[in-house]
């Protein structure tokens, strides 16, 4: 299905992800509805769209129901980062499910079709490798992490439970680790974490003994995988793993980012956080098939704009 200058609301549409979403949305022609209550997002990534006639923004909470009308919604809305989900986990768990509920109830209210954006880490600290979306995942339902990690669970819940008992039209996409200009400098991630260290001339943190491997998906790569997701044939709901599935160990990333940015740069090992993932990587075989998506844009391809990126925002 795809729409011609339909209204697409995105949730969250300020965060990361969400404005580049919206960037995309409005190149393609729809109209775009951006809702977001800038918990962990700001205005300044959204700015450049604000005089686009066909874009709109709507301070909420999407933990309280919103009443419009739209024919498509990106669920983005949730913090997503460790330094922003683990400040008020509580709040944290209501929007991923309380915000997963009114989102749905919308859609069925409007006949709207809805994506919902969760998360590799679903799959916790995984017992499999690579990760397919057939497996249920190793997760500690009461650690510190769990707020995010079973409030995503959660989510895909209810989506596939709306989905059978009212028939809505659903899409469940797992993300898998994102990059690229306009992450949030203080998010906690490791690409922005070692970036901004490398740039300040600070010494690089690396927590454990930087053998953990994480695989990164450069955000334009994202994009088209979620549209193409979004615009898929109805029986296509997913849960589909989007990320790109080159490993790297992260002690291999801090020596591209130093590489990349200050040679003279070094690193400092520190205890490895509580059920921190030790490998993930996404087996990509559903998204290969169903929606003929792959990632494009290789590590240090997409590095090059994310450092220029945080070279502007944060140094100068």
């Amino acid at each position: 299905m795809s729409l011609a200058r339909g209204r697409v609301l995105v949730s969250g549409g300020a965060g990361f992800i969400g404005s580049h979403l919206c960037e995309r949305l409005l190149a393609d022609g729809f109209d775009v509805l951006c809702v977001d209550n800038f918990y962990s997002s700001t205005r300044d990534n959204i700015a450049h769209l604000l005089d686009n006639p066909r874009f709109e923004i709507i301070r909420h909470d999407v933990t309280f129901p919103l009443f419009v009308e739209v024919d498509q919604i990106f669920h983005l809305a949730c913090p997503a980062s460790p330094v922003h989900y683990q400040r008020d986990p509580v709040q944290t768990t209501k929007t991923a499910v309380h915000g997963s509920i009114n989102m749905l109830g919308l859609a069925k209210r409007t006949g709207a079709r809805i994506l919902l954006t969760s998360t590799s880490e679903v799959y916790g600290d995984p017992l499999v490798h690579p990760q397919s979306e057939d497996y249920w995942g190793n997760v500690n339902p009461i650690g510190p992490r769990a707020c995010y990690d079973e409030g995503k669970r959660a989510a895909e819940t209810l989506f596939f439970d709306y989905h059978r008992q009212h028939g809505l039209d659903i899409k469940v996409a797992r993300l898998f680790n994102t990059y690229g200009p306009r992450m949030h400098p203080n998010d906690g991630r490791v690409v922005s974490n070692f970036v901004v260290s490398a740039l300040k001339g600070e010494s690089l943190s690396v927590y454990g003994d930087g053998s953990q491997t994480r695989s990164f998906c450069y955000i334009s790569d994202l994009i088209e995988g979620l549209l193409a997701l979004m615009n898929s044939s109805p029986d296509v709901t997913g849960p589909i793993n989007l990320g790109n599935p080159g490993e790297f160990t992260i002690a291999q990333l801090a020596d591209l980012v130093i590489e990349m940015t200050d040679p003279s740069a070094g690193v400092t090992y520190l205890p490895l956080p509580v059920d921190d993932p030790t490998r993930r990587q996404p087996d990509i075989t559903r998204a290969n098939e169903q929606l003929q998506w792959s990632p494009t844009v290789s590590l240090r391809e997409g590095l090059t704009p994310t450092i220029e990126y945080f070279r502007a925002a944060v140094i100068d």
